[in-house]
């Protein structure tokens, strides 16, 4: 999770409607995550979970970085914007993230691209802090259950954002597994309890996933359009526009795999962009604020799961709630059929 999309309001909501909202910390500061939880708890006290991306290893090619730099020098031109410094990302403030969440614990921590250290991990458990690792394959899970995570959250290649593999491998592209699948098999590998996210966007959904083994569903694109959701109004627009036919991975806006609606920028770059994590998620932030301020879906990152035309504009507490009448119908109707 990253971005303002998934802000204290729409957390907030969420969590007063009974379900458990989780708050981005992907790209912000220590300072900047702290000052939203701050913000958060002064809107409900009901809990709620934070969303940390592990550092990446320092594996991309620079000359790789610097052809795709000049390969948008175009982009720039027509934005009249400079590209961003691939190299200003860091490791995302991971320890200081870490520092802040240990002397103020919230009630659950989750992870993506990678899992953390068992003395982390335990170091969580210490203070009652529930963890979730993302894993996208039953290996990951292994491991994720060896570290002594709490849970896993098992992510279907349906995902909208970024794949959340804990090792970034351009061979292994187009290879991610559909949820349903994927849940079943993490299940016959790990005792712990699975979190099943991609895709979700309906009751009857999350029931099928929770009856292939999962334990709850995390749904994301599902409440980028609630008015609580700090996705811009060009985004929200895009998911149901009919302009906008359909999705797929691309590394052009951030040189990892991402499910996004194809627009222009992806068409274009998407081909030949570097597996350069997070060097071009900064190389083109310059351009990606541009387009939006100048009202260009086209050179947007517009990051949406494969069911982003099923999008509700509900708030989210209506939504959550509308979520739980359509679990239980699906699975009275089940039970219903089950006795007939």
């Amino acid at each position: 999770m990253a971005g303002g999309t998934s802000c204290p309001q729409l957390v907030a909501a969420v969590s007063e409607a009974g379900g458990l909202g989780f708050l981005a910390a992907g790209y912000k500061t220590a300072d900047g995550m702290y000052n939203e939880i701050k913000q958060l708890r002064g809107l409900t006290g009901r809990p709620f979970g934070v969303n940390l991306f592990m550092p990446q290893p320092a594996l991309a090619d620079p000359s790789a970085v610097e052809v795709y730099q000049h390969q948008l020098a175009g982009e720039a031109a027509w934005y009249e914007t400079p590209l961003g410094d691939p190299d200003s990302g860091g490791d995302d403030n991971y320890d200081a993230k870490l520092a802040i969440l240990l002397e103020d614990p919230v009630p659950a921590v989750s992870f993506t691209f990678g899992c953390p250290t068992r003395d982390t991990l335990d170091a969580f458990a210490g203070v009652g802090t529930y963890t979730v690792v993302t894993v996208t394959t039953p290996e990951e899970a292994q491991v994720a259950q060896w570290a002594g995570a709490d849970a896993v959250c098992v992510q279907g290649v349906e995902a909208g954002g970024h794949q959340s593999t804990h090792r970034d491998d351009p061979q292994t592209d187009g290879a991610g597994i559909g949820l349903l699948s994927l849940v079943s098999q993490v299940r016959e590998t790990v005792q712990i309890p699975i979190v099943a996210t991609g895709g979700l966007m309906r009751g009857s959904q999350i029931a099928a996933v929770l009856a292939a083994g999962a334990e709850a569903a995390q749904l994301g694109t599902a409440f980028l359009v609630c008015p609580e959701s700090g996705a811009s109004l060009l985004h929200k627009q895009a998911l149901t526009n009919p302009l906008f036919v359909r999705t797929a991975l691309t590394r052009a806006f951030s040189g990892r795999p991402a499910r996004g609606l194809v627009n222009r920028f992806m068409r274009e770059h998407g081909p030949y962009a570097p597996a350069a994590y997070p060097q071009v998620h900064y190389l083109t932030a310059g351009l990606r604020k541009a387009a939006a301020k100048a009202g260009d879906a086209q050179g947007m990152a517009l990051w949406a799961g494969q069911g982003h035309r099923m999008a509700r504009e509900l708030p989210a507490g209506r939504l959550v709630r509308l979520l739980a009448e359509e679990l239980d119908a699906a699975r009275t109707a089940v039970s219903t059929g089950s006795t007939q």
